[in-house]
């Protein structure tokens, strides 16, 4: 018989934020793949657990996730950690369940640490509906092309950043997005915890002057719906009714599905649309 795959929530910091679960799976399975043998091994060494340890990072993700699925096959049962949080949340870690998962292979999950959620949820800002972005990639266009989608993004936003990028970020963040809300994460879950909640602009100032330390959320209020709303009902208002018609009828929209649609789009009633077309007899 196959074995199973053990995706483990290992702490962010805390190492009392384990599982009892986790540990139990830890010392049970067969091998541990880990995103850093010589980090994990102190997790590992303070919970007094043998179980053989083998590296799965970014730089052999696809070939080792390939080799562990068929160790898997085969019939071990493996847990995958990665340094810190939950595997498969911004690490390589997504390979090895995809890989695993088209080849049939059972893949469980035990829930624990994620600095995204932690952050989340020490914010203030609106827990309801978010978006992860992780690391902003490093690719200039890329990035900037991230930024632009953001632009618009009305859940809360949460970004992981290393300490020496973090200015640079936030002043990125404050150039693309505008002012906003924003609390700064750092050190979460350890003795020296910060949760700073302010403005990207005061946020900027703040750490031009004072240096950080530790990996560091940053979690940023959404856009005002309404606002957003308002504006694409004022960029609609400068195009002509009939243009703006022609556009969705372009698109195989029957005339009363483009009337709605236009209405929509400027804020009004289908009847205020309708009795402006029959005034300009479109």
């Amino acid at each position: 018989m196959q074995g199973k795959l053990f995706l483990c929530a290992t702490p962010i910091g805390n190492l009392e934020d384990i599982t009892l679960r986790v540990l139990k799976t830890l010392k049970e399975v067969d091998l541990i793949a880990a995103e850093d043998t010589r980090n994990s091994i102190h997790l590992l060494n303070h919970f007094d657990i043998k179980t053989p340890m083998t590296s799965y990072h970014e730089y052999n993700k696809i070939e080792k996730a390939h080799e562990l699925a068929g160790k898997i096959r085969s019939g071990m049962n493996i847990a995958l950690i990665t340094d810190a949080g939950t595997p498969g949340i911004s690490d390589p870690g997504e390979e090895l369940v995809r890989i695993c998962t088209e080849q049939g292979i059972e893949v469980t999950s035990l829930p624990g640490p994620a600095a995204c959620i932690t952050a989340l949820t020490v914010s203030g800002l609106p827990t309801r509906r978010f978006c992860f972005e992780a690391f902003l990639p490093k690719e200039k266009k890329e990035r900037q092309r991230i930024l632009e989608e953001l632009v618009n993004e009305t859940r809360t936003i949460i970004l992981y950043e290393a300490p020496h990028h973090l200015l640079k970020t936030l002043e990125e963040l404050l150039k693309s997005l505008g002012d906003r809300k924003a609390t700064v994460c750092r050190e979460l879950t350890k003795r020296f915890e910060t949760v700073f909640q302010t403005t990207l602009s005061q946020a900027v100032l703040y750490y031009r002057e004072s240096g950080v330390r530790g990996e560091c959320v940053i979690v940023i209020k959404g856009r005002d719906p309404l606002e957003l709303q308002q504006i694409k009902q004022q960029s609609w208002e400068s195009v002509p009714l009939k243009e703006h018609m022609n556009q969705y009828i372009s698109q195989g929209l029957d005339r009363k599905e483009a009337m709605k649609k236009v209405a929509r789009d400027r804020g009004v009633g289908k009847r205020e649309i309708y009795q402006q077309l029959l005034e300009e007899g479109i």
